[in-house]
């Protein structure tokens, strides 16, 4: 509880501070500090299914979670989270809550429609670095300009097979997105066992991150990163390793071709490997091999990744980039994460920290709290099984493996903070890495208290300020 007070007064800080910077240079950007967004108290149609729905998932999700067979948990933690995340951003209405979000000006909708800049995609493909700086001619939006082409090509096949517009758009961002939290809880099975994976499942539906899944683009970009590292934890603890690892591959390929920042799930795959089973080495070969397709096939048709990068670090600094102070940003981005997060993956993350420093302090004599977990296996009488299950806030022998694999989502979001490429908006930008950082409340006693906590939360959020995204 202490962790969880000192996070919301990091987060009444950033607020009282950046209102002062904001209203005496104007430097920050945003109205509401920390978050992009502006003060707005409101209610629409989506409210009351909000908190139907949290109260329905406080009420029954722990108990849910822990009976459910496993085969039934997944899809309904997809379906869940699929309701929540529309529900809350109905509450902004419908077209402004989902139809209208990515036909903004600096979204991706705005290179298809009225005027299609990717009719001929190799062509643009081959021109995309000429319109990334903001004085080149016909210069991209902020967002195309922003991200590798294969975000914007996802619309523009979409639009292609006849689901073209802000609507599907926004649809196919919240009930892809929401697949993300279905590939946590794979990967929290396999590596730290499935009573972990269990007390984890309701954190992972109603998590405040949720208002800004819907409707984001970067919801779309967690979900085929979750699902690159749950399908590389499922090939190195010897689940089919060949194919898991080849397609496992495809998907980081793509997720870099997705988002330059996300490169960074690097650090996030290899706690995966390191929690595999041995030899956890065998898949890479698969791994690498699909790995390099989607490179590959950009590059042939004339992008350059690096030099996009290179330009898009060049047009970050000419916008908004290179005015929103660092001092500030660097600790207040971190006041953004409490609040996408939520109060229960804070405090879980405290109980992680301790968990994997422990770890750390003992490795060289006592190596086996990451020896490989025993395959799962059903106990009689109960439905929880695997490691780990029966330890009631998931202090046994599986709480290292999943504190290492959480510190490890922690680690790869500090490195995006401190390389100062994400000044602000991080509430939409650091989704993919929060997500990995939600099992966290699986260490936490008193499920329902903490529920309570974070959809609390989260409907304060969407009802309070109208996010910007």
């Amino acid at each position: 509880m202490a962790v969880a007070v000192a996070a919301a007064l990091l987060v009444a800080t950033a607020a009282v501070v950046g209102y002062a910077i904001e209203h005496s240079d104007g430097t920050l950007f945003v109205s509401a500090a920390p978050l992009y967004g502006r003060w707005g108290p409101h209610v629409g149609p989506g409210t009351a299914a909000a908190i139907a729905l949290a109260a329905a998932v406080v009420t029954y999700g722990p108990s849910l979670a822990a009976r459910l067979p496993w085969r039934w948990l997944l899809p309904a933690t997809w379906g869940t989270g699929t309701a929540w995340t529309f529900s809350l951003a109905l509450i902004d209405g419908w077209q402004r809550g989902v139809a209208g979000r990515l036909t903004a000006r600096y979204e991706y909708l705005q290179v298809i429609s009225p005027v299609n800049r990717f009719h001929d995609i190799p062509a643009t493909l081959r021109d995309f670095t000429h319109h990334i700086l903001i004085h080149s001619p016909g210069h991209w939006p902020a967002h195309i300009a922003g991200h590798p082409p294969a975000a914007t090509l996802t619309f523009v096949y979409l639009d292609r097979i006849g689901l073209g517009g802000g609507a599907w758009a926004g649809v196919w961002c919240v009930t892809v997105g929401a697949t993300a939290a279905t590939a946590v809880l794979v990967s929290v099975r396999v590596l730290a066992g499935e009573a972990l994976a269990r007390r984890a499942a309701p954190f992972l539906v109603l998590a405040p991150a949720a208002v800004w899944m819907g409707t984001s683009a970067d919801g779309y970009f967690a979900a085929v990163a979750a699902w690159a590292v749950a399908l590389l934890s499922l090939a190195v603890t010897g689940h089919r390793p060949r194919t898991a690892g080849l397609t496992s591959g495809l998907l980081f390929g793509l997720t870099a071709y997705l988002s330059y920042g996300l490169t960074l799930f690097a650090v996030i795959a290899g706690a995966a490997m390191l929690l595999g089973s041995r030899p956890r080495l065998r898949p890479l070969p698969f791994v690498l091999a699909g790995l390099t397709v989607v490179p590959l096939v950009f590059t042939l048709l004339g992008f350059n990744w690096w030099e996009a990068y290179r330009l898009l670090v060049t047009r970050y600094y000419e916008g908004a980039g290179g005015v929103r102070p660092y001092g500030y940003w660097v600790w207040a981005n971190l006041a953004c994460t409490v609040l996408i997060a939520g109060p229960a993956t804070v405090a879980g993350l405290r109980r992680a920290g301790v968990t994997t420093v422990r770890l750390a302090a003992t490795a060289p004599r006592t190596p086996a709290p990451l020896t490989p977990l025993p395959a799962p296996a059903r106990r009689p009488g109960s439905t929880v099984t695997g490691a780990g299950a029966g330890t009631g806030t998931g202090t046994g022998s599986a709480a290292p493996r999943l504190a290492v694999l959480v510190v490890a989502a922690l680690i790869a979001l500090l490195a995006a903070d401190l390389s100062g490429m994400s000044k602000a908006e991080t509430e939409r930008i650091w989704l993919p890495f929060v997500l990995w950082m939600l099992p966290a409340a699986a260490f936490l006693p008193r499920p329902r208290a903490w529920l309570i906590a974070q959809a609390t939360l989260a409907l304060l959020l969407n009802h309070l300020l109208m996010t910007g995204w």
